[in-house]
């Protein structure tokens, strides 16, 4: 693939940090979050800081917007904005500075967004608070970055609260209050990360258009070399605090000089499918013409009704794994709650092992709980966080009557499967990482024996190496136990490398089934061509430092 090349004033330096270190200062012996860190970032130009979760990326994000918790304190160097060194500054003269020099974008626009609040008038409140424009100018100067960010329908999503936007709309609102002072640096975390590819691929061209527009410097923090292999101008590898490499992102991708660099690239999954496990005879889940169909009631006024799923079809057989994938909107969640009976389908068959649970009560769904399983994208809100892991991980069997002397012998044994040690049962959520925790989370699910297991976005979340253990995991666990996976996700990466079958959706309804090399290396339908294309990085091949061929889909529609 061809890099993009951006022109930008390489004498025009917008951030720098010098020698930057952070210590934990009330701890023994201090130890370093942040081991002297230099990183350069020019005017107009895309610096990418990447690394696994825990090497100090957004730590190092922090200490630029001067938002570090109490705990870690800067021991060490500078913070250059512009000419102007931050860390001497008051807390009052970092508040002036933020929004209108310095902006920030998280990943998670629905948790820094004020729920109360329209998001037209929070975008306002950021230029009430660092200028004097009257009301009229405020209002008609916020309209116009909406406008920027090409959201639809301004007027109404000026008025609107954030609950009532989708992700993606979401996430402009949060660009748009970024930018809207134009300030000079704009620091993106992970802003894409929950995102699916097409709403994804939208979010970085709007960045690149905006950033072309006002000149502003960009840090993107993410753990996606995809998004790197398409945005930077220059990447920052980080481990434990340090950088371990940087440079133009032609050359860190071409010829990664670090063995860590090496180790990341060689994690990110590749889009060529994998050869697909042989197709069993034991048919463990059978879903048919399923649907499900919100609203249509109301009282004085009838509600208009959403098709969430349209007659759904499909069998999975034991030890396979089928994936559901699509945008975010596209049903396949419902499609998963629907099978694990968390909500009820409107109509349809949902044949576990030759039963029908679609229709069953409460009481007489029990009993097939335990044949089903399922792993959600956040396993801290899914543990309960009071409870050891010990806990956690027996409260199914003793629900079904395993003594608690085997449920935890079992507990010990599946903690080693998942790559754990046994000391780990004693031990709480919060004393984990994000991948350990969804080791937990699965071996939980797989304490049950169950025939089918739901994973819904399991490893999204996950960095790119996490992510591949989490997967070879799963794969481990189908060997071993022939569990059948239903397997939603809106990255393609992760689909060619785990699924056997994939569906995808579109607006509730499946537009294409097939084998996963059928569906992702020639797809038949318009759709599913969009969505590949849309895969951030899609023409490079990360395991081997090189482009990919380009492919010409077969079955044009």
């Amino acid at each position: 693939m061809r890099f993009k090349t951006r022109n930008f004033d390489t004498s025009s330096v917008a951030l720098s940090t010098e020698d930057l270190s952070v210590h934990l200062p009330d701890t023994p012996g201090q130890p370093q979050v942040l081991k002297q860190i230099d990183v350069t970032i020019r005017q107009g130009e895309t610096v990418c800081l990447v690394g696994e979760s825990g090497s100090g990326k957004s730590v190092t994000s922090l200490a630029i917007m001067g938002l570090l918790p109490e705990a870690l304190k800067v021991t060490e160097g500078r913070i250059n904005l512009q000419d102007r060194d931050l860390l001497p500054l008051s807390r009052a003269q970092m508040r002036e500075l933020r929004a209108a020099r310095i902006a920030m974008i998280f990943q998670e626009p629905m948790t820094a967004l004020n729920p109360v609040l329209r998001v037209g008038g929070q975008i306002m409140e950021v230029m009430e608070l660092h200028t004097q424009l009257p009301a009229a100018e405020r209002r008609a100067r916020a309209i116009s970055i909406m406008e920027q960010v090409h959201l639809p329908d301004v007027e109404r999503v000026f008025r609107s609260y954030p609950h009532q936007l989708s992700g993606g709309q979401r996430q402009r609102i949060m660009i748009a209050m970024a930018l809207v002072l134009e300030p000079v640096l704009l620091i993106a975390d992970e802003p894409t990360t929950a995102l699916d590819v097409t709403t994804q691929q939208q979010i970085l061209s709007l960045i690149e258009e905006l950033q072309a527009n006002h000149g502003t410097a960009v840090l993107f923090i993410t753990h996606d070399m995809g998004v790197v292999a398409e945005i930077a101008d220059t990447v920052y590898v980080m481990k434990h605090g340090e950088i371990v490499e940087h440079g133009p992102v032609e050359h860190v991708l071409r010829q990664p000089q670090a063995d860590y660099t090496r180790d990341l690239l060689a994690s990110v999954p590749s889009l060529s499918p994998r050869p697909a496990r042989p197709e069993g005879d034991e048919i463990v889940l059978k879903v048919e013409a399923l649907n499900k169909i919100y609203g249509g009631g109301g009282i004085l006024k009838k509600l208009p009704q959403t098709h969430a799923a349209k007659e759904v079809s499909f069998t999975l057989t034991r030890g396979r794994t089928l994936g559901i994938v699509g945008e975010s909107g596209s049903g396949k969640s419902t499609v998963a709650r629907c099978i694990m009976r968390l909500i009820d389908p409107t109509s349809g068959r949902i044949m576990l092992d030759g039963q029908d649970i679609a229709g069953l009560s409460r009481n007489a769904l029990r009993p097939h709980r335990k044949k089903l399983q399922v792993v959600f994208q956040d396993p801290m809100r899914s543990l309960n966080p009071r409870w050891t892991i010990a806990e956690s991980l027996i409260e199914g069997p003793l629900n079904y009557g395993t003594p608690r002397s085997e449920a935890m012998a079992e507990a010990a044994r599946m903690l080693t499967v998942v790559g754990l040690p046994e000391n780990a049962l004693k031990r709480y959520p919060h004393q984990f990482s994000g991948g350990q925790r969804q080791r937990i989370a699965i071996a939980r699910a797989v304490m049950m024996r169950p025939d089918v297991l739901v994973a819904d976005e399991a490893v999204s979340a996950l960095d790119v190496s996490v992510q591949a253990q989490v997967l070879k995991l799963l794969e481990q666990l189908q060997d071993e136990l022939g569990i059948a996976i239903v397997f939603i996700t809106h990255d393609l990466r992760v689909a060619a490398q785990i699924c056997d079958e994939v569906i995808v959706m579109q607006r509730g309804a499946v537009v294409e089934h097939g084998t996963a090399a059928e569906v992702l290396v020639s797809p038949a339908h318009a759709y599913t061509r969009s969505l590949i294309e849309a895969a951030p990085g899609r023409m490079w091949d990360f395991q081997n430092f090189k482009e990919m061929p380009e492919v010409t889909h077969a079955n044009p529609s």
